[in-house]
């Protein structure tokens, strides 16, 4: 296998895709707005940082939808999708997919941002396969709870390790990308053989510089990084 890991949010995309829902709830009417907006801003900011608890926050996102059935809120999903997703979807990281699906790699989009979120998100990048953080469904409505461990940080590379484990089985990776934005996401440029660092943070910014990784400005927005 040839394997091609994207980060999403920052990455493939001009925004966080994660803190834009709970804006985009807001602007629905769907969720009380000064609250809402606190606490999605003070998770942001944690995650910039490096001190999010993903745990919590996945649980904050998870509440609107406890309760809920998935078919429910797919009107919802396909309305974020079409008005705030699709304009921010990076040309250059589409260059990229469609770049490595020529080669013959494999292709996965690994984000901490929680699958109700991304999963209509990776189909619009046609992309078949998706590592995220997964909600619970229990009886088929969301709990508000997570399942299993959050995919953030080294997280990351324990999802990845049990993907491999099922689509992989021989465990012999031949060759391997890794594209990310973000500091936290370390673990998991470590693990590839060519890391691609892309607008990043200015942490990822300097260790790239520092270890000669490549830097690439996949930004819409002229001298802006992600």
């Amino acid at each position: 296998m040839q394997l091609a890991l994207f980060d999403l949010d920052h990455t493939l995309l001009d925004l966080d895709s994660d803190h834009e829902w709970g804006e985009f709830l807001i602007a629905q009417g769907l969720v009380d707005e000064a609250e809402h907006r606190k606490r999605n801003d003070q998770f942001y900011a944690d995650y910039q940082s490096g001190t999010l608890d993903a745990v919590a926050y996945n649980e904050f996102v998870f509440q609107f939808l406890k309760g809920k059935a998935p078919s429910a809120l797919k009107a919802l999903n396909d309305q974020y999708l079409d008005t705030i997703i699709r304009p921010a979807m990076r040309p250059k990281g589409i260059a990229a997919i469609e770049k490595h699906r020529q080669a013959g790699h494999e292709i996965v989009i690994i984000t901490a941002t929680n699958s109700f979120v991304t999963a209509p998100i990776a189909q619009a990048f046609g992309v078949s396969h998706l590592i995220a953080s997964e909600p619970e469904i229990i009886d088929g409505v969301y709990t508000g709870k997570l399942a299993g461990e959050p995919c953030f940080q080294a997280g990351k590379l324990h999802h990845l390790h049990a993907w491999l484990a099922q689509h992989n089985p021989d465990q012999k990776l031949d060759n391997s990308w890794g594209y990310s934005d973000s500091f936290n996401d370390l673990p998991l440029l470590n693990f590839v053989d060519h890391p691609i660092t892309v607008t990043p943070d200015k942490r990822l910014h300097a260790h790239a510089l520092d270890h000669q990784w490549p830097v690439e400005n996949w930004s819409v927005r002229a001298g802006v990084w992600g």
